[in-house]
């Protein structure tokens, strides 16, 4: 069937038909015969001729490094939580932090197979950068701050800030940083910078040397802490820069009897589930992750429907989670 069955169907006229599929304006009555004429023959419009027609797509771009993650996984919720009450679809691609990959996803999104994209970005290379600046459809970034786009970003380097003095207020004058890649500028370089800053700020300025560099899992938390114990034996604090990281020290700390958090107190960042279940539960950093979600679609739809062209940021508070 097509719509002018329908609409002859409906006694009413094709154009009334397409504004039906299309939200557009007809009376409540013409609606209601419509819908029972559309129910009772099971007619759908074709997606593709609704594209060819309209130009648009009603698909959105959601691109994430990996699923495995506690705040990947609750950015995705908060996305899909307006994205999925909206009259948009999504398709959502998974880079495996593969950059490269990540770049041919951009491409291919880019050639109209979408009418928008957001992105949760971890590291902007060269190519990133000049994919970004050809894009026709509209670009939103979450999770890192990437100047001339719409951003949504946390403070992280005021919560590693904290986080650090609060360990140096609890009396822990020898600490250790176990942190992220410094081309991931949001948790790898903001997040030492705030451990940086803060040591340095209450007079503990040698500590910045304590650091290693961990990817983002709990074996890789437990290997550097071992390096780092090794390379610094008198520690008695981990600022970590995820829960993930932090619970693979807190594993370490466990199996070679040093008691946690008598001996040394461990803080990572994220307030994930993980902070939770851990003996005893992590000193963590709760971030608002679905929020920024939420906001990235919000900022999607204002360009898409409203035709917004002034670039927003946004950048979200954070506040720190002790263990009752």
């Amino acid at each position: 069937m097509n719509i002018a069955e329908i609409a002859k169907l409906a006694g009413v006229s094709s154009a009334a038909v397409s504004r039906y599929f299309n939200n557009g304006h007809i009376s409540d009555e013409k609606r209601e015969t419509i819908r029972k004429v559309v129910e009772e023959t099971g007619y759908r419009p074709s997606v593709q001729a609704q594209t060819l027609r309209t130009k648009k797509t009603k698909m959105i771009g959601v691109i994430v490094p990996k699923v495995a993650s506690a705040s990947i996984g609750r950015i995705v919720e908060g996305i899909l939580s307006i994205l999925n009450k909206s009259k948009y679809q999504t398709l959502l691609a998974v880079t495996q932090n593969d950059p490269n990959k990540e770049s041919e996803y951009l491409v291919a999104f880019n050639d109209k197979q979408v009418d928008g994209v957001i992105l949760v970005a971890t590291v902007f290379t060269t190519d990133h950068k000049r994919i970004l600046k050809n894009m026709l459809v509209p670009v939103v970034i979450v999770g890192q701050r990437l100047a001339g786009y719409h951003c949504v970003f946390h403070d992280d380097y005021h919560a590693a800030y904290d986080l650090t003095k609060l360990l140096l207020k609890k009396g822990r004058k020898r600490l250790g940083y176990i942190g992220a890649l410094q081309q991931d500028k949001a948790v790898g370089a903001e997040r030492y910078r705030g451990y940086c800053d803060a040591v340095t700020d209450m007079g503990y300025s040698s500590l910045k040397e304590n650091a290693v560099t961990a990817e983002f899992s709990i074996v890789s938390g437990y290997e550097k802490t071992k390096e780092l114990l090794e390379r610094c034996k008198e520690l008695d604090g981990l600022v970590c820069a995820t829960d993930t990281m932090a619970a693979g020290a807190m594993q370490y700390l466990c199996e070679h009897g040093i008691g946690v958090p008598e001996q040394i107190v461990v803080a990572g960042q994220g307030d994930s589930d993980m902070a939770r279940v851990t003996a005893p539960p992590l000193i963590t950093v709760h971030f608002s992750y679905e929020r920024s979600g939420e906001i990235a679609v919000q900022m999607l739809m204002e360009v898409l429907e409203k035709g917004e062209a002034a670039v927003k940021e946004v950048k979200l508070g954070y506040y720190i989670v002790e263990a009752s």
